[in-house]
């Protein structure tokens, strides 16, 4: 029987035949991995965790901020609402009604006594306020308002209008008395600076940029300012409020609570309100709006030094305390103090029974004694050796009107 096989033919090469076929020692059953044609198995996991890291990094990035804003949204939101809150729940029992309405009862009472001054002068006009203090006529306003001024015309809460005339002046603390002849006048009540507390309510009233009958309101932030205008000024001091004043305002009144004078609105600092504001003290405006009613000028002891504090160094020298006196920089010959055989480089110790450490306190003292007054004073005087304690007395005369030292 044919085989139908077929063979290599004799001259074909011959091919090597397979390897018999062992089979594997046995092993213990384990799963079969599958395996994938181009990479390993173990890097699908690997691959996973990357891919699910960029995921939440992109999520972080475009959803974290607006998770963040909500957040402080509604922390911000929770904390308005209950400001809003409790501000609803105690105005009512603040009752800041009474205070508004205390605001425009007090407005009602001094605006009466509130008038626009109107000026004329070689180089054009001028305007600003004063105050109303006697039922005769005569009216408290600021010496710049007036100043070089040809007429005056006042201009009253009512409309009426009348002319003015000047009685004095007192440059020393820019402070000026008219008088004015229209008749059923509402003057105004004063009171007293020094009583004022600071951060106390203060209103200003007058007539800011021609805005006739203006009312701004604040706190009185300091007393006893000095040093603000020209240095000469010696005796002029200053309440420092917030209350907005702007030019016009000048020479109108500075009231408190009970809606009575404690200052004319007098300066501010730059050309227009910057948030400080300053009055001279009616207890100063006072004395000047006396003395200008009486006589025409202000009298005040003179004695023709120039005071300034002690120097550190002198101090040391005479071996005192820098705030044991004030120290004499200059005397003014043919002066009081010369002719008292005060000296300069002297340091005060005491004056008429006090002692000052203040210029500025010694220099409204000097100038608030009568002319005339004999004032026993103490000096310290650097004598080459050791320093000796000097008692003089002092005779003031009255200030020269062109002088503004002690």
């Amino acid at each position: 029987m044919q085989d139908d096989r077929a063979f290599p033919a004799a001259d074909a090469p011959a091919t090597a035949a397979p390897a018999p076929h062992s089979a594997p020692a046995a092993q213990p059953h384990s799963p079969t991995p599958t395996f994938s044609a181009h990479e390993p198995a173990e890097a699908d996991p690997a691959r996973l965790r990357r891919l699910l890291t960029l995921f939440f990094a992109l999520a972080a990035v475009l959803v974290a901020p607006t998770m963040a804003y909500r957040i402080q949204y509604a922390m911000t939101s929770a904390k308005e609402r209950a400001r809003y809150e409790a501000a609803k729940d105690h105005l009512a029992d603040l009752n800041l009604g009474q205070l508004s309405q205390a605001s425009r009862m007090l407005t009602n009472k001094v605006t009466p006594s509130v008038v626009s001054i109107l000026t004329t002068r070689n180089d054009g006009e001028g305007q600003g306020s004063g105050v109303i203090v006697d039922a005769q006529g005569y009216i408290v306003t600021n010496q710049h308002v007036i100043d070089g001024v040809e007429t005056v015309e006042v201009q009253l809460s009512d409309g009426r209008r009348g002319n003015a005339s000047v009685i004095g002046i007192d440059r020393l603390i820019d402070v000026a008395l008219l008088k004015t002849e229209l008749p059923d006048l509402t003057p105004a009540e004063w009171g007293s600076s020094d009583d004022l507390e600071v951060g106390e309510l203060v209103w200003a009233i007058g007539s800011p940029f021609g805005l006739d009958r203006s009312t701004t309101f604040g706190i009185l932030s300091q007393k006893g300012r000095h040093g603000l205008t020209e240095p000469g000024k010696v005796v002029q001091e200053f309440l420092q409020t917030d209350a907005a004043v702007n030019p016009g305002n000048s020479g109108g009144p500075l009231v408190n609570s009970a809606g009575q004078v404690v200052g004319i609105n007098t300066a501010i600092v730059g050309p227009s309100y910057q948030g400080i504001s300053f009055a001279i003290p009616s207890d100063q405006v006072q004395e000047s709006y006396r003395q200008l009613r009486e006589k025409g000028h202000v009298e005040r002891g003179y004695v023709g030094l120039i005071l300034q504090p002690i120097p550190a160094l002198y101090a040391r020298h005479l071996a005192i305390e820098p705030d044991s006196g004030v120290f004499v920089r200059y005397v003014k010959p043919r002066s009081p103090a010369a002719n008292a055989g005060i000296e300069a480089g002297d340091v005060i110790l005491d004056w008429g029974g006090e002692k000052y450490t203040d210029t500025f306190r010694l220099s409204q003292t000097i100038a608030a004694a009568p002319a005339g007054a004999t004032i026993p004073v103490t000096v310290l005087r650097d004598t080459g050796r050791d320093p000796q304690e000097i008692d003089l007395e002092v005779t003031l005369t009255v200030r020269p009107s062109q002088l503004d030292g002690p």
